[in-house]
């Protein structure tokens, strides 16, 4: 499998759960933190599991965004998404991930806000990352 690349990001980290990450062109410049319940300190800052919600929940609105411009159903100005993303031993060892996306889509009927979800799972590049390797639990709210 291959990717047309159509934008590439450049971010590096220092300091590992408790330093710092920073994007090349600087935009993005945050102090990293563990949280207490992985053996941190709970310091003010940010972890890896929020980035990566962050992420997800952008990734998949603008999906169903773009699913919409493909003759789905429209989303609404107040749609959103909110990722919860879970951090823990692995069944196999080692640490996994755990997902749920819970989407709002206020105004749009059950069978078309199902459609659309469902479809934007099928290109976001999140859901295609995490497919078959993290539980995503997909909740329309």
């Amino acid at each position: 499998m291959s990717v047309q690349v159509l934008y590439a990001t450049r971010v590096t980290a220092s300091g590992g759960r408790d330093g710092r990450v920073m994007t090349a062109d600087g935009g993005l410049d945050l102090t990293m933190s563990t949280p207490t319940a992985l053996g941190g300190t709970g310091a003010p800052g940010n972890n890896p599991e929020q980035l990566f919600a962050a992420s997800y929940a952008v990734c998949f609105l603008a999906s169903m965004k773009f699913v919409a411009t493909q003759g789905g159903p429209q989303v609404p100005e107040n749609a959103s998404v909110c990722a919860t993303v879970g951090i823990g031993p692995h069944s196999q060892g080692g640490f996994g991930l755990d997902v749920q996306l819970d989407i709002a889509l206020p105004g749009v009927s059950p069978a078309d806000a199902d459609s659309l979800v469902r479809r934007a799972h099928l290109i976001c590049p999140y859901s295609n990352a995490t497919r078959n390797n993290v539980p995503v639990r997909l909740i329309i709210v």
